[in-house]
């Protein structure tokens, strides 16, 4: 069962981020993503009900990262969930996929404190033909608020060398005024395609 302690907690901490006024330095912290050991399931699939689980797990200073797992895809959630729905919008890819260890968040220091406004996490996305893999940099907007978070902009990695840099600036350029159901992702490629993408309501 879902701890919603952890939930209230991190509304708590929110509100206090939320607050900071003046924009200030930009500068990257990393948190690390251990399933089986930061991560509470509060949903899952019963007995002969298919393969799928959902899990709130810790993130920057106890914002929640929210991971749905399904048929070997997930879709990941970073920041409060939406009000009355702890399975938030449905972003992910086509193929079977997975995201790495690592969270990146960018933040902002304001007078009162550090905001996280955005985070760049690697995705690997199989590809058609078996050994096929396509290194995706998912960038999200993070929700400090109910009504906010989902993804900004997708920088495909593999045969990218400034894929790290790019993400940055996508992250730093559009997180903060990006408006999640109205505005188009931004997309950056080389000489490997994005995978396909899907959204979804779960």
């Amino acid at each position: 069962m879902f701890d919603r302690h952890v939930l209230i907690v991190a509304m708590m901490l929110t509100v206090s981020l939320s607050a900071s006024a003046s924009a200030g330095e930009i500068r990257s912290e990393y948190t690390k993503l251990d399933a089986g050991k930061d991560c509470t399931v509060f949903a899952s699939a019963a007995e002969g009900d298919g393969d799928w689980a959902n899990l709130i797990c810790n993130g920057y200073r106890g914002l929640p990262v929210i991971i749905q797992y399904s048929d070997l895809r997930e879709s990941l959630h970073y920041g409060l969930p939406p009000t009355g729905d702890m399975a938030p919008l449905w972003e992910s890819f086509g193929s079977f996929n997975s995201t790495g260890p690592t969270i990146e968040w960018r933040i902002e220091d304001g007078e009162r404190g550090p905001v996280p406004f955005a985070t760049i996490h690697r995705w690997t996305v199989s590809g058609a033909n078996e050994g096929d893999k396509t290194q995706v940099l998912v960038v999200e907007k993070v929700a400090l608020s109910p009504a906010g978070g989902c993804a900004v902009g997708y920088v495909v990695a593999t045969g990218n060398a400034n894929a790290n840099v790019q993400a940055r600036r996508v992250a730093d350029e559009f997180a903060r005024d990006f408006i999640c159901g109205q505005d188009d992702p931004v997309v950056r490629e080389g000489r490997v395609a994005l995978p396909d993408r899907y959204v979804a309501r779960q």
